[in-house]
């Protein structure tokens, strides 16, 4: 399998690749939702609202945080997971920008 080379590609072009990704399972999203409406989490509670196990959710815990939408501080023997607004305000700007795009009409398609 050949390498990706995203670094032939802009940093935005990368920026928006990476958080589409993170977006990219009804998992994650369903995650980003409940931390959006609660304004932070627990990872147990999260555990608890979805129908997966701890450790699948973990993994996607992980994903979303890769990207940056969300970070985790640890309290006590758990971690309070919650957006990230810094990267947050930076996911809509660079995917709104990108969805926004108006393709002209073209005859040919």
């Amino acid at each position: 399998m050949g390498l990706a080379k995203v670094e032939e590609f802009t940093v935005k072009g990368n920026k928006i690749a990476l958080y589409a990704k993170a977006l990219a399972h009804p998992a994650r999203v369903a995650i980003i939702q409940m931390l959006l409406e609660k304004q932070s989490c627990i990872c147990g509670d999260i555990v608890d609202e979805l129908p997966l196990s701890q450790s699948t959710v973990s993994q996607h815990l992980k994903e979303l945080k890769k990207a940056g939408l969300i970070k985790g501080e640890i309290e006590g023997v758990k971690i309070c997971y919650c957006i990230d607004e810094q990267e947050w305000n930076r996911a809509k700007h660079y995917l709104g920008g990108f969805l926004n795009t108006l393709v002209a009409e073209k005859s040919c398609c």
